[in-house]
């Protein structure tokens, strides 16, 4: 058949000849490859299967032209932005309330692609009153099919920041969120802490907002979820919330998160150890008691492990955290770190080609030095012994004027009374001074 005649059947008064065309233009459209979704808008049909949504007496015709619109809506921006001009969205709304439920179920499935085509769209689906009728499908006996889509399209409800959704919004979609939280059903779950994590990725404001739902304390457990989806969901929800305020993170922290960790921080899939020293980065950026709830739950360690044998984004993230710590701890705490052998691996990073983690890392060798105090100068010889003052040395060369400046500085500042001015300008041997991991810096001796 082809497009023009398939139109023109579509529009037929004939209701078996009309429900066939949809239906074949549905078919259409659903197919896996390249779907003629731009003939199609082009043939004129979009205005046919608006107006086939609103022949209430005719569920099935309602339902086969609610599905091609939805595989319309799920093409381009473009694409999905033609459905919107013909004027789909409130008749898509009106269908939320249909007594057939997969007509229903359809119009939720359509709304999404339009919702999760950006902030745009999203707003002015919201602002047509999308929440309340859709809220109201949240229910014991929604079959969970359904309920996957529902939860889906909240997803795509909070998904953009730039702007993020308009308060109310936020405020109608959190106690739902609340009570799907418990849910048993995976594809659920994962949509639902997906969300909380776009909401918490909004600014402290919404951070707030999130927490004073009461959310947080069943967020938490979640992070020993048996799937792995669930736990990477929930880390990047919760590693949001501790992006915020000292208080903000604090809440966190009182749900005894950090016994997660120990696991995370070991944890098979090295995205999940990535997230997971993210996370603790932000923790040591925070007050000196929450400096000390991350000595105190054991982690250091697993954070220098990480630093030393994770793959470079791991390593990073670990650079981050040794580094922040350096800046929030005090004299006792950056001690500690220095007592659990963090100085060879982190003057490894040195020699990376990542100018920003260079930067990080010398920023973080340079605080421990002033914190040093009495024991400056066994902390000048520990950064020697593992070649870390080589390398030190070497970024006086470097061509960003930062890095030169500092490792200049700490050099003059540290270690001048040991270099003389013709070592300043040879550098040594390039190599010369080769870390070799199987050697470890002696403990005693040191008051670190």
């Amino acid at each position: 058949m082809d497009l023009n005649d398939l139109v023109q059947k579509a529009g037929s008064s004939d209701p078996a000849e009309q429900l066939q065309a949809v239906q074949s233009a549905r078919k259409l459209l659903s197919s896996d490859r390249n779907p003629p979704i731009d003939p199609l808008i082009e043939s004129g049909i979009l205005p046919i299967l608006v107006h086939c949504l609103e022949q209430h007496d005719r569920p099935s015709l309602q339902f086969e032209a609610a599905w091609a619109l939805t595989n319309i809506a799920s093409g381009t921006s473009a694409q999905t932005q033609a459905v919107v001009k013909a004027g789909a969205v409130p008749l898509f709304l009106h269908l939320l309330l249909s007594n057939t439920q997969n007509v229903c179920e359809q119009a939720v499935w359509a709304l999404g692609n339009i919702i999760g085509d950006g902030p745009t769209l999203r707003d002015y689906v919201i602002n047509l009153g999308v929440v309340p009728p859709l809220l109201t499908f949240i229910k014991p006996d929604i079959p969970i099919t359904f309920l996957r889509n529902v939860t889906w399209v909240i997803v795509n409800l909070c998904r953009n920041k730039e702007p993020p959704p308009p308060v109310q919004t936020i405020k109608d979609i959190l106690p739902a969120l609340n009570l799907l939280v418990h849910h048993n059903d995976i594809n659920t779950l994962v949509d639902t802490v997906w969300a909380l994590s776009y909401l918490t990725d909004g600014g402290n404001d919404q951070i707030q907002m999130v927490i004073d739902s009461g959310v947080v304390p069943k967020l938490i457990p979640l992070l020993s979820h048996k799937e792995v989806k669930v736990q990477t969901a929930a880390l990047r929800a919760i590693g949001n919330i501790v992006t915020g305020t000292d208080e903000q993170t604090q809440v966190v922290l009182n749900c005894d998160a950090l016994s997660y960790f120990p696991n995370l921080l070991i944890h098979s899939k090295e995205k999940i150890c990535k997230e997971a020293v993210w996370f603790l980065s932000n923790i040591t950026a925070g007050n000196q008691s929450q400096v000390q709830a991350v000595i105190d739950a054991g982690l250091l360690p697993l954070i220098i492990q990480n630093l030393s044998k994770g793959e470079f984004q791991t390593q990073k993230e670990a650079a981050w955290a040794i580094s922040n710590l350096t800046i929030s701890g005090n004299k006792d705490q950056i001690a500690r770190l220095i007592r659990e052998g963090v100085i060879a691996p982190f003057c490894n990073l040195l020699v990376c080609k990542d100018t920003q983690v260079v930067q990080v890392v010398l920023d973080g060798i340079h605080n421990m030095l002033k914190s040093a105090g009495q024991q400056v100068e066994q902390l000048a010889n520990m950064i020697e012994e593992c070649s870390g003052l080589d390398k030190i040395e070497s970024l006086q060369n470097h061509e960003n004027v930062d890095i030169y400046k500092l490792a200049y500085d700490i050099i003059e500042q540290y270690f001048s009374e040991e270099v003389d001015g013709a070592g300043l300008e040879t550098h040594a041997t390039e190599g010369a001074f080769e870390f070799d991991p199987t050697t470890t810096i002696p403990n005693d001796g040191f008051k670190f």
